[in-house]
């Protein structure tokens, strides 16, 4: 055929279907298309799997077509010489003789030419490299490699027609390692089997079984070098020389035969790193277990006379049933590497878990016992961890006296015995075994023992060591102090706030690279979370809290303490919705928790009841609390769930139960010296619990105390003003701009939902007109401006006057708070505000839709709403803050 009447081809669906993904299979495929008659001489080169065969088969086709004859498939033919009427093509040209890739050479340097040469990057005789020099003179290698995520699909899509679920793509890549032939295998199955949908966990077994029928073809020593590395040896010569009993330079001519073959991971062109999933699930599904065990010792053996890790080959002949005495000191020692250097969130469990079958398997359980304890606590199985704790202390002689120390008085801690966490911590540094005494002088802080917990930081050896950890816990324990004390840089207890939150932010940051391997009575970023909302700092505690969730800070001891302090962030902000998220996830399936957090959660669960006016969930929720607050003392760390506690109490007429522990609460802040930091919410929650109580001696003396605070600390200026609002206020003396700026000071640090309340209060309460929709406008900008705005974020039912005594006098000229709907008013609006339609609302009240319409304008009016979703707006504050209270 004269080249001169050759025309252009067109694209075959099957060609192209074959090619998809493999974007310079393609690139070269449409450029013959476009002029089969072009001559060229080029090379292909790809691992196995990677489309060299698919390529080489479209161009054959479009060669055909085209009237020009094809040779050379499967090998050249002997003898060959230019033509315009030929086109060569050549598959597997590694595995051809040097005669024979010295012809194609000789063939490619006429020039006169169509000449497609694939082959593999290994092996690569010399005549190879000097036939790939001369095709790369007239254009460049096509060079065939894996696919990434995106070639993946569109191949995916061409193959079937549609799109494939981000999970079941996400699956396909991880096992196939991106390889095209792999790919093909799935999608194969995937069609034949109809599971096409989200839910694919794992590969269907057809898959795996096709694929170890493939394997079938390859050699035995490689399948060997696969399987020893599938089954966890690293891609070391010396390693799967020892394990496999090979010569070394076999052995690495293996490897590269792996590589080149496209069985491992990695780039098609670039060094192997592993086994490809899919191609390791067939091959240990083709032999037995006991075959699998005996080849996983001998890589474990190897692993271990070289120093290489063994985690993760411990914890196969784990789950594969390996057991024997042998097996302990290989146990103990991959338990050691995962607790030293966890690599997931899983590590600790994992751990334990190992130090177990060590010590079934003969280790001793006396050494073991300290890390095993250390491992259990970071897994949150608080009880196996305190049994072994105590066991490795009943024995002098137990090595890692120190670790098991701080095991038990960690788990101390978590459930309420500050007192005794405390005296083991400092018995760890009496008894020569080690030094805990930052930790000991934090939980000293946490009772109230001031003066014993300076002692101990004082007389604290200056030789510890400058670890991560160290450094953390005497932060911790001086911010701890200066949050008591103040800073005694600033000489100032006004600094207090400041320079402790700095403080104990800075200790958590140096705790996260080994937060999850530090056991600790409770972590700095729990600390300074708990600093900052008892200083109206809620976005610091935010990101605090998200910072130590994220990089593990604690390990799984500490996750439910983050959650539960993310939850009760959202609720005193008014976001209710994401606080029930937050609770939601700290509370495990099993429903228990440690006492400090059961007391936590107990507390959240009142309080959201509480701000929802949900009595039913209220007196629901108020029956566990009574039991765990019960089972948790009163602390420093402690105070805000009992502050929550005890206005649940106060409104549900069983305030008794917890005035022991606000006593309780009340001598340890004494014993403080009453600290602004830590006194002043606890203030705040008891002024409302005696507002709720309607004891106003009590309301006042709380008032008193806040205004006192605020000398020095800046959330107890705001909240002084604030206390003082409410009693005027529910005495009805209705000062708008007073309330006003209380309320909106209350927004300031963090309190917007309290606000909005006490401006709804003011507004049911004052006599005039036009106060009454400014003070309502003020409660509904305040609730609109916090992050709970579009949740169902309610309020406290209000309390009634303190006393008949303390009720305004009603000016002749004017009704007072609710006076100002009447009472068919007030049940219309209710209805209204659930969605009723007016004829419904008419057949609740049996009057007629008409006359609800009129009664609908009157409020209207009344409330000087321009609109309708101004007015239910109104509407829904005014009511909410006219209920009744349930005291």
């Amino acid at each position: 055929m004269n080249r001169a009447t050759a025309r252009p081809r067109p694209v075959h669906e099957g060609s192209a279907v074959s090619l998809a993904g493999l974007v310079p299979a393609q690139t070269l495929y449409h450029a013959v298309c476009a002029d089969p008659s072009a001559l060229l001489a080029v090379g292909v080169v790809g691992a196995g799997g990677c489309g060299k065969s698919a390529l080489l088969a479209a161009l054959h086709q479009v060669y055909r077509e085209a009237g020009i004859s094809v040779v050379g498939t499967g090998g050249p033919a002997v003898g060959l010489t230019p033509s315009v009427d030929v086109a060569v093509l050549v598959d597997d040209a590694h595995q051809l003789a040097s005669p024979d890739l010295d012809r194609l050479r000789r063939l490619a340097l006429a020039g006169d030419v169509r000449l497609v040469v694939a082959y593999r990057p290994w092996p690569h005789q010399p005549e190879l490299a000097e036939l790939q020099d001369v095709l790369g003179a007239h254009q460049p290698l096509v060079r065939l490699d894996r696919l990434d995520r995106r070639g993946t699909q569109i191949r995916c899509t061409a193959l079937l027609g549609t799109t494939l679920p981000a999970a079941v793509l996400d699956l396909l890549c991880e096992q196939t390692g991106g390889v095209p032939m792999l790919i093909d295998r799935v999608v194969d199955s995937l069609r034949t089997t109809g599971r096409l949908d989200g839910e694919l966990p794992e590969l269907p077994p057809q898959v795996v079984e096709r694929v170890r029928h493939d394997l079938d073809r390859v050699a035995p020593p490689l399948r060997a070098v696969l399987l020893a590395m599938g089954l966890g040896a690293e891609a070391d010569p010396d390693i799967l020389a020892q394990v496999l009993a090979l010569d070394l330079a076999v052995v690495t001519d293996l490897l590269s035969l792996a590589h080149a073959s496209g069985l491992l991971l990695g780039g098609c062109l670039g060094e192997g790193t592993g086994v490809i999933p899919l191609v390791r699930q067939a091959l240990v599904a083709g032999v037995t277990p006991g075959t699998r065990r005996v080849l996983q010792r001998l890589v474990l053996a190897a692993h271990r006379e070289r120093g290489r890790p063994v985690l993760d080959l411990a914890h196969q002949l784990l789950q594969a049933g390996a057991r024997g005495s042998d097996l302990a000191a290989v146990f103990g020692a991959a338990a050691d590497a995962a607790l030293a250097e966890p690599t997931g969130p899983d590590a600790a469990a994992r751990a334990a878990q190992l130090y177990a079958q060590a010590a079934a398997a003969g280790a001793d359980p006396a050494s073991l016992a300290p890390r095993w304890a250390e491992a259990s606590a970071l897994a949150g199985d608080l009880d196996g961890a305190l049994r072994r704790a105590d066991q490795a202390l009943s024995n002098p002689s137990c090595p890692d006296l120190a670790r098991a120390g701080n095991v038990a008085a960690t788990v101390l801690a978590q459930r309420g015995l500050l007192v005794r966490s405390a005296e083991v911590y400092r018995w760890v540094g009496r008894a020569g075994v080690g030094s805990a005494a930052p930790l000991a002088a934090l939980a000293l802080l946490g009772t109230g023992s001031l003066a014993e917990a300076r002692e101990v930081l004082a007389a604290a050896d200056g030789d510890r060591p400058p670890t991560l950890a160290a450094g953390a816990e005497s932060l911790m324990a001086t911010g701890a102090l200066e949050s008591v004390l103040g800073s005694p840089v600033a000489n100032s207890a006004a600094a207090t706030p400041t320079m402790a939150l700095s403080t104990l932010t800075r200790a958590a940051a140096l705790l996260e690279p080994a937060g999850r391997t530090v056991l600790l009575p409770d972590t700095p970023a729990a600390l300074a979370a708990i600093v900052a909302l008892h200083c109206g700092e809620p976005d610091v505690a935010v990101s605090v809290l998200e910072r130590a969730l994220s990089c593990g800070a604690g390990g799984l001891l500490a996750r439910a303490r983050y959650q539960l302090l993310l939850a009760w962030t959202a609720m005193i902000r008014g976001n209710t919705a994401l606080a029930r998220c937050w609770l939601a996830r700290a509370v495990p399936e099993s429903d228990t928790l440690e006492p400090r957090e059961e007391l936590f959660a107990a507390a959240l669960a009142v309080g959201l009841a509480r701000r929802e006016s949900d009595i039913s969930a209220l007196q629901s929720a108020w029956g566990a609390a009574r039991e765990a607050i019960v089972r948790y003392p009163a602390d420093l760390f402690a105070l805000l769930p009992l502050g929550e506690l005890a206005v649940a109490a106060a409104r549900l007429g069983d305030f008794e139960r917890v005035a022991p522990h606000l006593e309780q609460a009340r001598i340890l802040l004494e014993r403080l010296g009453d600290p602004p930091l830590w006194a002043a919410p606890l203030h705040w929650y008891s002024l409302h619990a005696a507002i709720l109580r309607e004891q106003p001696s009590a309301a006042e003396r709380h008032a008193v105390a806040l205004v006192k605070a605020a000398k020095n600390h800046h959330y107890a200026a705001v909240l002084a003003p604030a206390g003082r609002a409410w009693i005027r206020v529910l005495a009805g003396e209705v000062d708008p701009a007073e309330v006003e700026a209380a309320a909106r000071g209350l927004q300031s640090i963090g309190l917007a939902n309290d606000g909005s309340r006490l401006a709804g209060q003011a507004a049911i309460r004052t006599t005039d007109r036009k106060a009454m929709i400014a003070l309502l406008g003020c409660a509904r900008a305040l609730r609109a401006t916090g992050p709970g705005a579009a949740s169902p974020t309610g309020a406290d039912d209000p309390p009634e006057p303190m006393s008949p005594s303390h009720t305004a006098t009603v000016p002749a000229g004017g009704p007072q708070g609710p006076a100002m709907l009447s009472e068919r008013e007030r049940e219309v609006a209710e209805l209204i505000l659930t969605g009723l339609t007016y004829r419904q609302i008419g057949e609740r009240l049996f009057i007629s839709a008409k006359t609800v319409e009129h009664h609908v304008a009157r409020m209207r009016q009344r409330l000087n709403a321009t609109s309708r979703d101004e007015l239910f707006s109104q509407l829904r504050v005014f009511v909410e803050n006219a209920q009744p209270h349930a005291g």
